[in-house]
């Protein structure tokens, strides 16, 4: 069995990335996500270990003390970062390992995974992202400009990624990904 590969997406908040992830796990099953650990507190709809690991701050800092992260980052003020056995268990599986990871993780894991696959997602334009933010009401005025204005600074780092897509239509950026994905693998929809 071969070991695994990171497939990465990253772009602005509210991009798309997680619908886009749902989609890549329904159509590809030696794919595994990635569920990454924050301090910030768990919305209403959220699942402790689904969305995400939910570390108070204090639990945050004792895992990145042991060493327990793979990558971390502060974003909007909270921590968020990527659990290092659960990610090497799924690649020495031979699973590959989806993650939605900020840029700051994703330069990060670029360098640790080389042979990775890095997507940026980019919206068709800022006022579609804020339209897209605004739509989620999950965030007041003020976070959503803090969230464009982000996204105008992060635009920048498109150029480290291998991979740029544009997020137009959902089901086109899917299948232009799953191709990637396809083509930088080998192989079809299989686990080995």
């Amino acid at each position: 069995m071969s070991r695994g590969k990171v497939i990465v997406l990253s772009g602005p908040s509210g991009v798309g990335k997680t619908t886009i992830c749902d989609r890549i796990l329904a159509e590809r099953p030696d794919v595994r996500y990635s569920v990454s650990a924050t301090s910030r507190p768990k919305r209403t709809v959220e699942k402790d270990g689904r969305e995400y690991i939910f570390l108070s701050i204090e639990e945050f800092n004792q895992w990145i003390t042991q060493g327990r992260f793979v990558e971390y980052a502060e974003v909007y003020g909270n921590l968020y970062g990527t659990p290092k056995k659960s990610l090497e268990d799924g690649l020495n599986t031979g699973f590959n390992i989806l993650m939605d990871v900020d840029v700051q993780g994703a330069r990060r894991l670029m360098n640790l995974y080389p042979d990775g696959i890095y997507f940026y997602i980019i919206p068709p334009d800022i006022a579609e992202l804020e339209r897209r933010l605004k739509k989620r009401d999950t965030d007041k005025d003020e976070v959503i400009k803090n969230r464009i204005a982000k996204a105008m600074h992060e635009l920048g780092y498109r150029k480290d990624y291998r991979y740029v897509i544009e997020n137009k239509n959902l089901q086109t950026t899917v299948h232009q990904i799953l191709r990637i994905i396809e083509d930088e693998l080998g192989v079809k929809k299989s686990h080995k």
